[in-house]
């Protein structure tokens, strides 16, 4: 973790790393489980550079891990298309373990070939919504034993549920949606005892702030288009009250016209 900006905002990759360091330093008997918990902790809740740098400041790197670099500059704009997540690229993380306690994998992350996760008495996230893929196709294997998972997909992405549930069980919901053109195929997997693995569709925040907007531009529309017909049918009672006004006025006069030639009349028969 680069000490030259201390300052800056860390993101969720950036924990990511840090916390696949902590597990790989866990496998390798480096730190005890309550280390490993309260390290990882500090992982999550770390808010920058700083606060992040001291966490493995006393480990190896693993070789199953990237190191935990942060870049100091922005990464191209993706654009949106599913050609552009299937990368190939190795793997930000590819297991996650919650032992009465719980794990998130969600924001800009790799999701491997597959994907191992357990949970005992605790929980986890698999949210997959920004993800990239390593392949067209990838396996989540969940294993929940007294606990629950929940596995995140944008929608366009197929799913394929496999697992094997024992007084629990897995959510078939999201299966035989058809996938779009390109899109990667999920296939969840596994074996859940007292536990469930919950598998749903959901667009990102951005997307849903996205369509939030077009709703809200589409009832503005709306009522402009409402406001102008109100005022299209006011102006149309307008000229027909001044037409009938008109009207009326014309009839008054000729009326008035008809009394008088009648008196006019009166006068000269009498004379």
């Amino acid at each position: 973790m680069t000490d030259d900006a201390p300052e800056l905002r860390a993101s969720d990759a950036d924990r990511e790393r840090v916390a696949e360091v902590l597990r790989d330093a866990l496998a390798e008997g480096r730190l005890d489980m309550t280390e490993f918990e309260e390290r990882l902790d500090a992982t999550y809740k770390a808010r920058t550079y700083g606060e992040l740098a001291p966490i493995t400041r006393d480990l190896p790197v693993g070789a199953g891990a990237a190191a935990p670099r942060v870049s100091m500059t922005k990464e191209p704009v993706r654009d949106g298309g599913w050609a552009g997540r299937i990368t190939g690229a190795e793997a930000s993380s590819t297991w996650a373990v919650a032992v009465m306690s719980g794990f998130q994998r969600k924001g800009r992350w790799t999701v491997p070939r597959r994907f191992n996760c357990f949970a005992f008495w605790g929980g986890g996230e698999i949210d997959l919504r920004e993800a990239d893929f390593s392949a067209g196709e990838v396996v989540i294997n969940c294993v929940a034993i007294m606990g629950g998972m929940q596995v995140v997909v944008p929608p366009g992405v197929e799913v394929v549920v496999r697992g094997i549930g024992i007084m629990g069980g897995f959510d078939h919901s999201e299966e035989g949606v058809p996938g779009d053109p390109g899109a990667p195929r999920v296939v969840v997997t596994g074996f859940a005892f007292w536990g469930g693995v919950g598998v749903e569709r959901k667009v990102t925040r951005a997307e849903r702030e996205r369509l939030r907007e077009e709703r809200r531009q589409e009832k503005l529309e709306r009522r402009r288009e409402r406001e102008r017909e109100r005022l299209e049918r006011g102006s149309g009672r307008r000229e027909l009250d001044a037409s009938r006004h008109d009207l009326h006025d014309l009839h008054g006069g000729n009326r008035e016209r008809e009394r008088e030639l009648e008196r006019e009349r009166d006068r000269r028969r009498d004379g």
